[in-house]
Order: structure tokens, then sequence, then C-alpha cells
């Protein structure tokens, strides 16, 4: 059916299309009229998102997320919240709450409470601001005093709800810290005592500073260990020279005692020859010349020795010296070393009673703060605006059901005139006779207006029945 033949199908059966509009109108009138006065109220509520703790003064992470924002949707509309509502408003117990309940259930939807809670979820309504942490809280209901009474408590009970959800956790985990406090102190005060006795034991208490004191005496003992051993070659060379050959040992040479025994040797001898060619043998003067020139020479052999003794005796004690520094050096080595240990061991005493001392200390200071944030009634949301009892009704809306009826009764005419007129087609115009049945058309007869007005016209054809214009099939 093209729209032409739709047209005309409607002109002709227009009565049908305004029945229709005419009881769907009707009916949403008398709809509208039957249904008793809705009223609604609207409480606001912004979501804090500073992010910093009023408690605390930590940095939160931003909260202003669509899924945050959803939640606190579901929060509020949760049966949690509806109960606390009617609690808060004591809806429990006024007189005609339990034959309701048993004439809606017949006592078998749960407890009062419950059935209530439910009731005043399905008339509650949450819209999020689109740009903004705003929340609007609309309760609907027919008693305008109830339902401004019932906004606020959904928006106190949704304030108690979120602070009760930020507590309860805090004190749980206040309640683990506590008792993990007292294994982390009895930690503490183990490692403590062990670093303790370790130090009584072993009588160190700074490793560093004890370390740098021992390696500097074991490097001083280095260096003199170094210097004797060049003296104790050196004495060890004289030696040999003295022992060898005294005459030409420069310690024995170069001592004022022998120089001096040599001097007043080479004096007598000269003075002896001198004698020995004026005098015979057995002169006094010879004689005694004599004699002084083999005591002196005795002197001078005697202190040659004695020198040679000495510079033998100052090699022994360089050797001795440098045998003594040579332990030393090996004692200072191992307390070194030993020392090295005991650091060792000082430092991982030390480690450990300090992780457990800053453990503990973190574990305390977490403790108090949790221990705030448990006690603290502070919620991240506040009242922007409460409700107040609505003046006038917001439902039921007779001029948007009217409006509705109007096209819902339009589309159930023009639905009626296509069935009908599928179900019992009728000839139209002369291209439909053409078009449905593929007859040659010869003519087309018009009925005059006034034929029509007084009933005085051609007889219709039996094919054309009900038609606004006439046509004649060959």
């Amino acid at each position: 059916m093209n729209p032409s033949l739709l047209l005309l199908a409607l002109r002709a059966r227009y009565k049908i299309v305004l029945l229709a509009l005419g009881v769907t109108v009707l009916a949403a009138v008398v709809f509208s009229m039957m249904q008793p006065k809705k009223y609604v109220a609207t409480v606001s509520m912004v979501v804090n998102y500073k992010g910093v703790d009023p408690v605390t003064g930590l940095s939160a992470p931003a909260q202003l997320m669509p899924g945050y924002i959803a939640t606190q949707v579901d929060i509020i509309k949760s049966k949690s919240v509806a109960l606390k509502v009617v609690d808060d408003l004591g809806l429990a117990n006024a007189p005609d709450a339990q034959a309701r309940f048993q004439n809606a259930t017949g006592g078998n939807g749960g407890t009062l409470r419950e059935w209530l809670a439910d009731s005043l979820r399905g008339n509650v309504d949450v819209v999020p601001a689109r740009e903004s942490s705003v929340l609007t809280i609309n309760f609907r209901g027919s008693d305008p005093q109830f339902v401004s009474k019932a906004a606020n408590a959904f928006a106190n009970a949704y304030l108690d709800v979120s602070v009760q959800l930020k507590t309860d956790p805090v004190q749980r985990a206040s309640s683990y810290i506590t008792a993990q406090i007292k294994t982390l102190r009895n930690r503490y005060e183990l490692a403590q005592s062990r670093l303790s006795k370790y130090q009584k034991d072993n009588n160190i208490y700074s490793a560093d500073n004890r370390l740098d004191v021992e390696t500097a005496r074991l490097n001083e003992l280095s260096s003199q260990l170094v210097v004797v051993q060049s003296q104790s070659m050196d004495a060890a060379s004289r030696r040999s020279q003295a022992q060898g050959n005294s005459g030409t040992s420069p310690d024995v040479m170069n001592n004022p005692v022998v120089q001096t025994l040599q001097t007043s040797l080479s004096l007598a001898e000269a003075k002896f020859a001198d004698i020995s060619q004026r005098l015979a043998s057995n002169h006094p003067q010879y004689k005694a010349a004599e004699s002084e020139v083999a005591k002196l020479r005795s002197n001078l052999e005697q202190q040659k020795r004695m020198s040679s003794s000495s510079v033998v005796a100052s090699a022994d004690i360089s050797e001795r010296r440098e045998g003594e520094l040579r332990a030393a050096v090996a004692a200072q080595k191992d307390r070194v070393q030993s020392l090295n240990g005991a650091r060792d061991e000082f430092n991982l005493l030390t480690n450990e009673a300090d992780n457990a001392r800053r453990a503990y200390e973190s574990a305390s200071q977490r403790l108090n703060t949790i221990s705030l944030e448990g006690e603290s009634k502070q919620a991240d949301i506040a009242v922007l605006s409460e409700a107040t009892p609505p003046l006038q009704p917001a439902g039921p809306r007779v001029s948007l059901n009217i409006v509705l009826a109007i096209i819902a009764g339009t589309i159930l005419g023009l639905g009626a005139v296509l069935v009908l007129e599928l179900l019992d087609q009728r000839i139209r115009s002369a291209s439909h006779l053409t078009d449905a049945f593929g007859l040659p058309m010869l003519g087309v007869i018009q009925q005059p207006r006034v034929a029509s007005r007084t009933n005085k016209s051609f007889p219709k054809s039996p094919g054309t029945k009900g038609a606004g214009n006439m046509t004649r099939p060959t």
C-alpha cells in the first residue's frame, strides 16, 4: 500500500481514528484523576574532594571519579541506609504498620523492618550531577510532610553509614596493629639485649672508632718495623766488618778513645825511635820509652776490641728489636682481624636492633594515626540543602498524560485503519483498480456534489460500494 492509498483509507475511515483517540484520551484523563497525588522532596549533598584528611593531614587520592560517585549512589540506596531510616523515623512502631505488613506479605516477607526498608528503597532516587560532586536524593510519597522527613532521614542515615564504613575497617586494623606491636616490641627488646650482651662480652661499643685506633697502631708498628729492619741490616754489616778486621771498621776507627790512643802511640813510637838511636837498649830511658809504647799498643788493642764488642752488641740489639716488632705486628694483625669479625657481628646486631626499633616505632605511629581515624566522626560528605515539605504535587501530571494519550491514540487509530484496510480492501482510486486487478479502464464517472447531498445520483456499481468516487470496470 502506497502513501496515497493510505491517505485515502484514512479519509474514508477517519471516524475510527477519532474514536480511538477519544477513548485513549478519556482513559488517560480518568486514570490521572483516579491516581493519588505524589509529592517529591529533594536533598542536595556534596562530596568533599579536597584530598587531605582533616584528622591525619595526609594527602588522599582523588575520589571524585565515576566509580566513586556510583558507589555513593549504591550506598544511599542500600538496605543498610533504609533500615537506619526506618529506625530513625520509628516506622516499625506505627500502629497500622504490622497490619499493612500482614496484608502485603502474609507474614512471609521477612521482618517488618526489612519490609519497610524495601518499601522506602522503592520510593527513593539518587541523581548524581553530570559535572560536579553534588548528589541529589529524591523521595516520593503521598504525604508532603513525610517525604521531607524521609528525604532528610536518608541524608542523615547516609552520613552515619559513611562514617561507619570509614571507622569500622580502621578499628579492626587498630586491633590487629595492637597485637602486632606486642610482637614487635618483644622482638626489639630481644635484639637490644643481644646487642648489649655482645658489647659487654667483647668490650666493643663503637666498631668504627675502635677499628681506626687498632689500624693506626698496626700502621705505626709496621713503620717502626721497616725502620728497625733497615737499622738491623746496617748493624749486621758493621758487625761483620768489626768482627773480621777491627782495624778497618769505621765504627772502631772513629772511636775518640781509639783515635786518642793511636795519636799517643804514634808520639810514643816516634820518641822511642829517637831514643833507640841515641841510647843503648839497656839504658833506663830506652826501657821506659819501650815500656810506654807497649802499654799504649796494648791499650789500643783493648779499646779496639771494646769498640768491636759494642758494634756487635748494637747489631744484636737491632736484631732483637726487629724480632720484637715482627711479633708485635703479627699480634696486631691478629687483633685487627678479630676486630673486623667483631665489627661485622656488631654491625649485624646493631642493624637488627635498629630495624626492630624502626618497625616498632612505625607501628606505634600508625596505631596513633588510625586510633584518631577510628574515633573521628567526620565524613567526606556534607548536606548542601535539606528537604522541605513540597507545596505542589509532582504527580500525577495530567497534561503530560494527555499528550502521551494523544500520541498513543493516534498510533492506535492509524494501526486500526491499516488493519481494517488490509482485511477489507476497497477501491479508492482509478490507479488502484488498474494496479490491483490489471484491467483496462474505459472512463471515470464523477459523482456530482449536489447529487451526493440530496441523495439523487446514479446507482452505484456493486464493485464501488461506499466509495467517494465511482469507477466502472470493463
